[in-house]
């Protein structure tokens, strides 16, 4: 299944002269900085990380993918209802999130390459570059707007909901995106109504380490959630996604409430808590134990993110939830 269409990875052949337009197309897409066109649904796709399959899975076209990373870091039970034996049920490319070399990738012969991140496509690590994809004949959407480092921090909650419009006339299915968006939206405005006369709550978000520590400034995903679900991000002032804060930054913070990033394989949400709550002895979050183990899958760009949202805002005002 890997090497299916490695004969034709320079290129995919040219339509036909006259051939018969599909309704809704072509469709014309800016990512990125670049002009995406597609003159008919894609049919052979390649996945990124665990959220960008759940949008693919959430528009009902996985039947269109032929390739997807290896999703093992959230564990056997980091799935959404229901979607675990769609996985398992793609051809796998790669032994870890990130994508396989670039033989590997471009023998795949892909329409598309939808991911979360520009890492993704690194020369010095092997992989295939966004240009050496395109001369292949295979277009690449980024989600999230992470096109770039600056790009990440800049994210917005709207971001998310754009994709799924925005992949949803990729795929010609653009009344499914929009069920989907209302969905969100749905979500979404439940939360704010929740949480509207809620005092918001102090909130570290953080990834472990005992100094420096893996935190979350102001900017980026993380930040946008916690915001959405009734918290204020105690590191709002740095302008940054995840970043490595030495002891006394942390220290200077004084949470009600820490949100854990949780992950295999490595130290568990419970051992990082541990961890940073030893750097804040005396804040009410290390005293009262208060954290949410959250899973990275969420951190990143992808239709959970407007779950995570909600689920952020159970944890921080779950009297504003009950009943």
């Amino acid at each position: 299944m890997l090497m299916a269409g490695s004969g034709c990875a320079a290129g995919h052949a040219e339509p036909e002269t006259g051939a018969t337009a599909v309704p809704g197309f072509p469709v014309v897409i800016e990512n990125c900085g670049r002009t995406l066109t597609f003159d008919a649904p894609p049919e052979r796709v390649v996945t990124g990380y665990q959220p960008v399959l759940e949008t693919l899975l959430a528009l009902g076209v996985d039947d269109r993918i032929i390739g997807r990373v290896n999703f093992s870091e959230n564990g056997p039970d980091g799935f959404l209802p229901g979607q675990r034996e769609r996985y398992e049920q793609l051809p796998e490319i790669s032994d870890s999130i990130l994508f396989p070399d670039r033989e590997v990738m471009l023998a795949l012969d892909a329409d598309l390459v939808v991911t979360e991140g520009w890492y993704n496509f690194s020369e010095s690590r092997g992989q295939a570059t966004i240009e050496e994809l395109a001369e292949a004949g295979t277009q690449v959407y980024i989600t999230g707007g992470w096109c770039d480092p600056e790009s990440q921090r800049r994210f917005q909650i709207e971001d998310t909901l754009q994709d799924v419009i925005e992949l949803g006339r990729i795929f010609g299915v653009p009344e499914q995106a929009e069920a989907v968006v209302d969905e969100m939206r749905q979500i979404l405005d439940e939360v704010t109504a929740a949480v509207a006369d809620r005092t918001p709550v102090p909130v570290l978000a953080t990834d472990g380490g005992a100094g420096p520590v893996r935190v979350y400034g102001g900017a980026g995903l993380t930040h946008a959630m916690i915001e959405a679900a009734g918290g204020v991000n105690v590191l709002a002032a740095v302008e940054d996604d995840l970043f490595q804060a030495n002891v006394e930054v942390v220290a200077a913070t004084e949470p009600r409430a820490m949100i854990v990033t949780d992950y295999q394989p490595g130290p568990t949400a419970a051992e990082k808590f541990t961890e940073v709550a030893a750097i804040i002895p005396d804040s009410a979050a290390a005293r009262e134990g208060t954290y949410l183990a959250l899973p990275a899958v969420s951190q990143h760009p992808g239709y959970r993110n407007i779950l995570a949202v909600r689920e952020i805002a159970q944890f921080l005002h779950p009297e504003a939830f009950a009943g």
